[in-house]
């Protein structure tokens, strides 16, 4: 990759080279057709992939983001010209005001919930653990593992036996980078959250499932990394690259699937072969 760097959370339009979400290559197959999906993170990266995916399956999509507007109208724009509705939310997670807000949009413009997203992620760059603010630290929180028990709260007094949970957690969960100290320790607590919510809830029927990626090509990469870790992002994989937002939107299809009824509390990697104990 070229060095680049935007401010944060940055946009998709300024990337070079600019992600594949499979605006061009997903075909849905009905999959998920009648299912009302919130995503978190949905204006870009791997939410914008997975929306263009669900959408084409035949889901109708609220999609949460922080603030940026254009790559969030876009993924819209994406959403309705599969001939599904999109509603488009803009706010901070980590407030669990606007959590429940979320749901609540959901079950009145949707009717309901049956998959929720939590992908939504914050990071930054340190070099010294002493160079992090606690500011920093809290908001990391907030942002990546408060707000999917605030959504998941929320959410599943409105979803039905069937339904589905999935969280974004990473390859930093088993192999953490010690430069993103507070986000890996995120992605580790999402992991196992994500197992034990899958125990709490499957009386009710409801799967909750994590997926792990490894280097994807997002805009929180060159908003978040210095340009010199920005031109070797991915190099170090086995696959010899970073992966695209849209190699990982099947994973997301496979586990809202109904037919996947008895995965739950899986993690599954997408990693380009690096591995995940």
């Amino acid at each position: 990759m070229p060095e680049q760097q935007q401010d944060v959370p940055g946009t998709t339009d300024a990337m070079t080279p600019r992600p594949d979400h499979g605006e061009d290559s997903y075909r849905g197959s009905g999959k998920l057709v009648g299912k009302r999906a919130i995503i978190t993170g949905g204006d870009s990266g791997i939410g914008r992939a997975v929306a263009i995916a669900y959408a084409r399956e035949g889901a109708d999509i609220l999609i949460a983001y922080l603030n940026e507007d254009e790559d969030a109208q876009e993924t819209g724009r994406l959403i309705e010209q599969a001939g599904r509705r999109a509603i488009l939310v803009p706010g901070d997670i980590s407030r669990a005001d606007h959590c429940r807000a979320i749901v609540e949009r959901a079950v009145a413009e949707l009717g309901g919930i049956d998959i929720l997203v939590n992908n939504a992620a914050h990071q930054k760059t340190f070099e010294a653990l002493t160079d992090i603010p606690d500011e920093e630290w809290e908001y990391t929180f907030a942002t990546n593992i408060h707000a999917m028990f605030y959504l998941a709260k929320a959410a599943v007094p409105h979803m039905g036996e069937g339904a589905v949970i999935i969280n974004t957690t990473s390859v930093n969960a088993d192999m953490p980078k010690p430069t993103l100290l507070a986000y890996a320790t995120t992605k580790g607590a999402i992991q196992n959250f994500t197992g034990g919510l899958a125990q709490l809830l499957g009386e009710k029927g409801i799967r909750v499932n994590c997926v792990a990626p490894g280097p994807i090509w997002t805009p929180l990469i060159p908003s978040t990394m210095p340009p010199e870790q920005v031109k070797e992002f991915g190099a170090s994989t086995p696959l010899g690259r970073p992966g695209q937002p849209k190699e990982l939107a099947p994973v997301y299809v496979l586990l809202a699937d109904p037919q996947a009824s008895y995965v739950s509390g899986a993690t599954v990697a997408v990693t380009g072969g690096t591995p995940v104990i």
